[in-house]
């Protein structure tokens, strides 16, 4: 393996899910003949499907309507689906320096694969379904020593496997909630992760990309 592993998360970290999210979850809510309340639980994305959904439905019923979600995602989520700004400059830095890319993400992976093939981001390894601190095993695994996200539970992950957490305040946490959970570096966006890295790898934590409000 090389020195240098990056893991990256993938929704609101390389892509900007939620115009997906939304046509996905209207189209279950007709099916089941709920109303979701779309807006709110986008502005919540990060935490698995079955947490979403367990306000709205009862217990017993989340299952089939995750399996059904999964279903209905190929065809309402993919098209809609672009990357974030900075997401295939992040990449290609990693690569100017010789690194693999490791995507670790709490998004069932065959939908997550066709979000990478679609946006055309190239990674080395996926890891689907994993959440939190779980995201750990597969960082160790990897050998990787940065994780990137969006969301305090990617910190989780980072700090559980002793590596360098990067956040990017593309998702629904704010800077100090990812500082409060522990993360090493706040950037606003993936846009300024090259120059944070080539400091990194040069000596220091990239303190002068630390922004946000």
């Amino acid at each position: 393996m090389p020195d240098l592993v990056v893991g990256f998360d993938l929704d609101m970290t390389l892509i900007d899910t939620a115009p997906g999210f939304r046509d996905v979850l209207r189209a279950l809510g007709a099916e089941l003949d709920v109303e979701f309340p779309v807006e709110e639980m986008t502005r919540r994305l990060g935490p698995p499907l079955d947490l979403l959904l367990e306000p709205y439905l009862p217990a017993e019923r989340i299952p089939a309507a995750g399996d059904r979600f999964r279903a209905l995602y190929p065809e309402h989520a993919i098209a809609s689906v672009p990357v974030l700004p900075g997401a295939h400059e992040a990449l290609a830095a990693v690569r100017r320096r010789g690194g693999r890319i490791v995507v670790v993400t709490g998004k069932y992976a065959p939908n997550a694969r066709l979000h990478l093939d679609h946006t055309g981001l190239d990674v080395d390894v996926l890891e689907g379904w994993v959440w939190g601190v779980g995201k750990a095993d597969v960082l160790r695994r990897e050998a990787a020593s940065v994780y990137v996200g969006d969301h305090v539970h990617d910190v989780e992950g980072a700090l559980a496997a002793g590596v360098t957490s990067v956040s990017v305040l593309t998702g629904g946490c704010t800077a100090d909630e990812l500082r409060d959970a522990g993360t090493h570096v706040v950037l606003d966006g993936l846009a300024a992760f090259p120059a944070w890295l080539d400091e990194h790898l040069d000596g220091g934590l990239g303190a002068a990309a630390v922004s946000g409000p």
